[in-house]
């Protein structure tokens, strides 16, 4: 607990200091200063400097958009529009500026990975908060899709000027619309004699591959 507790008093001193410095060694530094836990011990706790904050405060950001989630009434909704709703939401617990040099720290080839698994572990919550219990290939096929769906609306929503963001909620709603086509499309597949048969063959390898058990047990199993 007193770890959690110095992590987060180290993430909330470091915020300040992002938009100068990155999330960088020298804003880690910086929040020593700040908070007076010695930097070993930060260390200890960030062992990676900036690229271990910045994922702390994605990871933040992840959980507390689960919170609103659970706060919220969706049963009403289609199910593209709690899709939209949870992005909406991630994004406005989101400070602009913060997820910017987050995206750049991200874009460098030795931190892409980590920026990867930060957008999967996104849409891993959203799915998760939205009940998902999908055991089979369709658990790793839907988490792709809206992680490319997600990823693509922060880079959209960085550069959005419009009132409330408007334009960025018209963009998210274009790029849901595209995958419920492609999803019609897969049913459609499935239901035809080619995709019958298909499924019934080659296919058949899909239907032994299985979600995680646990979530050291990533990126999932293949039943033989």
């Amino acid at each position: 607990m007193a770890e959690d507790l110095m992590k987060t008093r180290l993430l909330e001193a470091a915020l300040v200091h992002v938009p100068f410095d990155g999330w960088s060694d020298r804003t880690l530094a910086a929040a020593c200063g700040d908070t007076g836990i010695p930097q070993g011990l930060a260390r200890s706790l960030f062992p990676r400097g900036g690229v271990d904050l910045a994922l702390a405060y994605h990871a933040r950001g992840d959980a507390e958009m689960q919170s609103r989630l659970a706060e919220t009434e969706l049963s009403a909704m289609r199910y593209r529009d709690r899709i939209a709703r949870a992005i909406q939401l991630r994004l406005d617990l989101a400070d602009r500026e913060l997820v910017r040099r987050g995206t750049t720290l991200f874009s460098l080839p030795q931190h892409a990975a980590d920026g990867a698994r930060a957008i999967w572990a996104t849409a891993d919550a959203i799915w998760t908060a939205l009940g998902d219990t999908s055991t089979d290939v369709n658990w790793y096929t839907k988490r792709a899709t809206l992680s490319a769906v997600y990823g693509a609306t922060v880079l959209y929503w960085l550069g959005d000027d419009s009132t409330g963001h408007q334009a960025t909620w018209d963009f998210l709603g274009r790029r849901i619309e595209q995958v419920m086509q492609i999803e019609k499309l897969k049913a459609n597949f499935r239901e035809n004699s080619f995709g019958k048969a298909f499924m019934a063959g080659p296919g058949k390898i899909f239907a032994s591959i299985r979600a995680p058990q646990h979530r050291d047990d990533l990126p999932g199993r293949h039943q033989g």
